[in-house]
């Protein structure tokens, strides 16, 4: 959708191009997400450094000396520490932004240390892996998330983040509940499309719907007699003819789950009314290729 929104307000022909570019951004995903976890590391790691170099002072005192150690020895932070599967993928990726950035790193631990969730967190010094993994948990929800100053960082340092963000740390938290404390569960850099025929598909509903744009349009331009083709929304028009495409051209996809998700495209990203007028127009072209035997959907419940 954004893609395609794109190529209308640059007034752009270049398939190739913005198809590249559609993928990059689909790609930039998988390094926010690194981002993202590789800042609780760091704060790990930050706060072991500050805990060091303390205990190391020649005037430290009896708590510098004997620090709680509950927050770096956590065993969750630990594992994502010791994890090989986020190891390569940081290698891999060249994801070393908080080793230029270590600013952030220390205005994110301080918020950290400021919170509740820490000082409840933090009233004893013993860890265990259940206590360690809700505290991460609580931890990343409440206090890393949502950080106003990592928010702009990431959106400074890339503009197609900001949509992303909600995605990747709705991720991060589904992990956090799940991890176990060994075997194939630990932990595991997620895919970034959970097999070629997804990662066809983004390539084949953008072509798709870009190189058939005014046969599309031309579905509900006549279904919507009180609005001009100039009245209705870019985005409403975009959405309307990526259902439309997947109504007619991609026959494994239900028409509930096609009608289901650009709903709530609409009420994202348009107008207050868009989704009632998406919905609308999307149930009447429903009936009528139903009616026609124009709407061909294969397996079953699909319809």
């Amino acid at each position: 959708m954004q893609s395609i929104y794109a190529m209308h307000q640059n007034n752009s022909d270049n398939l190739e191009k913005e198809e590249k570019f559609l993928f990059q951004s689909i790609d930039n995903i998988l390094d926010l997400y690194l981002i993202m976890v590789s800042a609780m590391v760091e704060l790990r790691n930050s706060e072991e450094d500050f805990i060091e170099k303390s205990r190391r002072k020649h005037l430290a005192t009896p708590e510098e000396r004997n620090p709680n150690r509950k927050f770096i020895n956590n065993k969750v932070l630990r594992l994502l520490s010791d994890n090989n599967s986020l190891s390569i993928a940081l290698e891999e990726r060249k994801i070393n932004n908080w080793k230029h950035n270590d600013d952030y790193i220390l205005i994110l631990l301080e918020a950290v240390k400021e919170s509740n969730v820490y000082k409840n967190y933090m009233h004893n010094r013993e860890n265990n892996f259940e206590e360690d993994r809700r505290f991460v948990h609580d931890l990343f929800t409440e206090v890393i998330a949502p950080n106003e100053k990592l928010y702009d960082y990431l959106e400074d340092h890339k503009l197609t983040w900001v949509d992303d963000i909600p995605l990747v740390n709705t991720i991060i938290i589904k992990q956090l509940k799940q991890l176990q404390p060994e075997g194939k569960d630990a932990f595991a850099v997620p895919k970034l499309y959970k097999d070629i025929d997804d990662k066809d598909f983004v390539k084949s509903l953008f072509r798709k719907t870009v190189l058939n744009e005014v046969e599309l349009a031309k579905e509900f331009i006549d279904k919507t007699p009180n609005w001009d083709a100039d009245r209705i929304a870019e985005i409403d028009a975009i959405l309307l003819k990526m259902a439309i495409c997947e109504f007619l051209k991609f026959p494994s996809i239900p028409v509930k789950v096609t009608i289901n998700e650009y709903l709530e495209l609409a009420k994202e990203y348009s107008t207050p009314k868009s989704s009632i007028f998406i919905n609308g127009i999307l149930d009447n072209l429903v009936r009528e290729y139903q009616n026609s035997n124009k709407l061909v959907k294969t397996g079953r419940g699909l319809m």
